[in-house]
């Protein structure tokens, strides 16, 4: 009898430190920022359509069956955060005016302008590890003309390496 008791107090042990293990394993897994470096990333525009019966005023475009969405690389800093523009079109001038970046989760709202034709709103909601992100990017715009548009789209990024080193100053 006493063998067994022990047996079953030896087991409900062992069960409760592997919970405990497991929990500590999943909690290591959450990071609290991404790693320095440079990270690739791929940009699929999931949808695209206009708020004003207009053309919309982007380069950005659903992919064709079969064509592989744009991929582009960017730096992570020292402070592992994603730089705003990683999120817009060239020319896209942003504010942060909301984030959130901790244990596997991040968001972000932007409001941005875009020379010659207003301003634009963006909400960046998602998660990342260590070393990656997948995030939505909503987009919404509210521009002085014609163009205005609603933009889905889904970013993913992966640690490649270090960044390229900055090039020199000029020699004077």
């Amino acid at each position: 009898m006493r063998t067994i008791v022990l047996g079953i107090a030896a087991a409900g042990l062992l069960a409760g430190c592997s919970g405990d293990v497991a929990k500590q394993a999943k909690k290591e897994a959450r990071a609290d920022a991404l790693q320095p470096g440079e990270y690739e990333v791929t940009d699929k525009v999931e949808e695209l359509r206009s708020t004003d019966n207009s053309t919309p005023a982007t380069a950005m475009k659903i992919a064709a069956a079969g064509e592989a969405s744009p991929t582009s690389r960017i730096c992570v800093g020292k402070d592992g955060v994603i730089d705003p523009t990683a999120f817009t079109e060239a020319g896209d001038k942003c504010a942060a005016t909301g984030s959130y970046m901790r244990g596997g989760r991040l968001s972000y709202q932007f409001n941005c302008t875009r020379a010659g034709k207003g301003g634009l709103s963006q909400l960046i909601d998602g998660k990342f590890k260590a070393d990656s992100f997948e995030v939505s990017v909503s987009t919404s715009t509210y521009f002085s003309g014609p163009g205005d548009y609603a933009l889905n789209r889904t970013l993913s990024g992966k640690r490649v390496g270090e960044c390229p080193a900055a090039p020199p100053p000029a020699a004077q």
